[in-house]
């Protein structure tokens, strides 16, 4: 087997087949100048010729959190060999993040629990291996984040797809703000590159993209590029516009636009905005919901219907979920989660008006 160090392609495949190769930093310069290193089995950053230290805009796609995720890790290794490479000219500190490695392998979303419930210090105890690699993508984010000058153009883009169909196959979740103003322009971002909707978290989470946004002060979001499908079945045309977005945001180079038709198109306007009503969690190991398992996210319900249901080992009614309001809509519906893990959040539409933005 050629080694990644000899052969310098093909990160993520040397990364998935050989994790061994990537126990210590490996560093260089590319012909063009671009500084290269790789911190560990599947992450990797990239410095412009032109980089000054502390400058400009830094950069964050990870992807792979859920291994089975695949479309987004795709796009991730594109751009990636694009790269090394050197078929695209970069102009932003970049890192690439493809997290979960043996779930991909396995073609599941984890392999012993959720990784996107294992930020904000939730990865404590370390007993198995999505945990531990939790904390290594935390202490690498802020390493990388705190040699930048000014969080304001730094981004982070956790890259997903969803496992349910949905009336908005593209959507984005903003992460709780403690009260700060929302970014008018990464909507925009957003909706150039493909995203219909945008949710709005109420609360502290310990996903990946609330980590970021709350430890080190950069623009971050959880994108869901569309539904999981396997390895090598993902419709390109799907995904045109995001590629293109995750692409430009950080190179100059275009040759890796397939759509020409979208190209020069018009500033597209906001996605359609949500706010998160409720959080429903599974507390009891009998927990059913009263739709059927193939209702798409952002199905809307109405005031007093019943969403979910709890029961005892007896089968007795120990809790009922309802809507509290009309056109409340579900996302993320999973009732075979683990006890005290979120099973649904329950959105509703807010206005533009309603929103206060940074500028």
């Amino acid at each position: 087997m050629s080694l990644f160090a000899s052969q310098r392609t093909e990160f993520l495949h040397h990364s998935r087949t050989a994790p061994e190769q990537f126990t210590h930093t490996q560093e260089w310069w590319l012909p063009n100048q671009t500084q290269v290193v790789v911190h560990a089995a599947g992450i990797i950053e990239f410095i412009p010729s032109e980089y000054e230290k502390g400058k400009g805009s830094h950069v964050l796609y990870s992807c792979g959190v859920h291994g089975n995720e695949t479309a987004p890790i795709e796009i991730c290794n594109d751009l990636v060999e694009a790269l090394l490479a050197q078929t695209v000219t970069l102009t932003v500190r970049l890192m690439v993040q493809f997290a979960n490695l043996p779930a991909m392998d396995i073609a599941q979303r984890f392999i012993s629990e959720n990784m996107n419930r294992l930020f904000c210090g939730a990865h404590e105890p370390q007993h198995n291996a999505e945990r531990v690699r939790a904390a290594q993508l935390e202490q690498l984010t802020i390493a990388f984040f705190a040699q930048a000058d000014d969080p304001s153009i730094c981004y982070h883009y956790d890259l997903h797809t969803a496992i349910k169909d949905s009336a908005y196959p593209r959507f984005a979740v903003y992460p709780f703000l403690h009260d700060k103003a929302y970014s008018k322009a990464q909507l925009l971002w957003l909706a150039k590159a493909g995203i219909q909707a945008v949710l709005f978290s109420e609360s502290p989470t310990t996903t990946y993209s609330y980590f970021s946004s709350l430890q080190c002060s950069v623009h971050s979001f959880t994108v869901e590029l569309g539904k999981v499908k396997p390895f090598g079945q993902n419709d390109i045309a799907d995904f045109a516009q995001a590629r293109i977005a995750l692409f430009d945001l950080v190179s100059v180079d275009s040759s890796h636009v397939t759509d020409s038709s979208l190209q020069g198109a018009t500033d597209p306007s906001l996605p359609v905005l949500f706010r998160i009503k409720q959080m429903i969690l599974r507390h009891a190991e009998d927990f059913k919901f009263h739709f059927s398992d193939d209702t798409p996210n952002f199905t809307a319900f109405n005031q007093g219907d019943v969403l979910a249901s709890e029961y005892d080992e007896y089968g007795a009614l120990l809790q009922s979920y309802s809507c509290v309001q009309d056109a409340e809509a579900i996302v993320f519906p999973n009732a075979n989660v683990t006890l005290g893990q979120r099973a649904l959040l329950t959105v509703v539409p807010v206005t533009e008006q309603e929103c206060t933005f940074d500028v």
